[in-house]
């Protein structure tokens, strides 16, 4: 295992060598970086987070694991931590090429023979607990610091669910654990994109009903016969507003829910979710709109 490669950066780019191993928390089932044994690549290519603990815990991983002398590629937009690149990698006494191309900057650089500073970038944006949310967390997680107003508002509207559900997003498990607290429920299914959002749930979560799954909605169902589902679902992705995620989950959500079955779901006012609720479900009520947000309780 010589090669890696963090993210999905462009090829046009940041060309990938044949067989690098995937170590992004955003790409199902691939390596942790973070497990990745110091010194043991030639090479990986990284599309930098735009968060800056993020990043810098992503960029002192990647030079810890390589090699002395081993290659390491860092891309990002400009306008998303690409024209920081520079300054950070030279505080961790590296000496980095910049080119700038298509709006992106791309650094590279050899692992310099004594790193500076790795330690205190990785404990900076590693997992930890942090009082105001009483939580297991790490930056780069959505809402990592704080309580999400959406998911602070549906929490306030949920009523006592009860049966089978599931938590489409669940980030570090603040909406799932809320539903547990109900003792009519019997089993639910918390399940995110991020695993690094899916870890910190497995912490924060100790439920015996609750099973939280690593998984992409896009390309996987759920089981049938649900009673309900719970989501704050995401809108945004590599930077940009991607409303077709919000519609897949909604779109899951009816899959898998019973008839007479509910979707409660928060979104931002300015999404167009009414449409695709009520092409897919019997019922669509608008139960709170405040502070930006919506909550709809959808029946199968």
């Amino acid at each position: 295992m010589t090669h890696a490669v963090y993210g999905l950066p462009p090829g046009d780019l940041a060309p990938i060598p044949e067989g690098a191993v995937q170590v992004s928390p955003f790409v199902i089932d691939a390596a942790r970086l973070e497990d990745m044994a110091e010194a043991s690549l030639e090479s990986i290519t990284v599309l930098a987070p735009a968060g800056t603990l993020e990043r810098r815990f992503v960029l002192a991983h990647a030079l810890r694991a390589l090699a002395p002398g081993g290659r390491l590629t860092a891309l990002a937009p400009k306008d998303r931590g690409g024209s920081r690149l520079v300054k950070e990698l030279a505080a961790f006494g590296g000496q980095p090429a910049d080119e700038p191309r298509r709006h992106h900057r791309i650094c590279t650089l050899a692992r310099p023979a004594a790193p500076t500073g790795l330690d205190a970038a990785i404990d900076e944006g590693g997992p930890r607990h942090i009082d105001n949310l009483a939580l297991c967390t790490q930056p780069g997680i959505f809402s990592w610091d704080r309580l999400d107003p959406g998911t602070a508002l549906l929490m306030s509207r949920l009523p006592v669910l009860k049966g089978k559900g599931a938590d489409l997003g669940c980030g570090l498990g603040l909406l799932g654990r809320a539903v547990l607290h109900a003792t009519a429920v019997t089993q639910l299914t918390l399940i995110d994109f991020d695993r690094r959002a899916v870890e910190m749930a497995r912490r924060n979560v100790a439920d015996p009903r609750a099973t939280i799954v690593w998984g992409d909605l896009r390309a996987k169902a759920l089981p049938p016969g649900l009673d309900f589902v719970v989501s704050n679902p995401p809108f945004h992705e590599s930077g940009g507003e991607d409303q077709a995620l919000g519609i897949t989950f909604i779109q899951r959500a009816a899959e898998a829910l019973r008839n007479g079955g509910a979707l409660w779901l928060v979104a931002n006012a300015h999404l167009p979710y009414e449409a695709p609720l009520r092409d897919l479900f019997r019922t669509v009520t608008t139960v709170a709109q405040e502070g930006g947000y919506k909550v709809f309780e959808a029946r199968k």
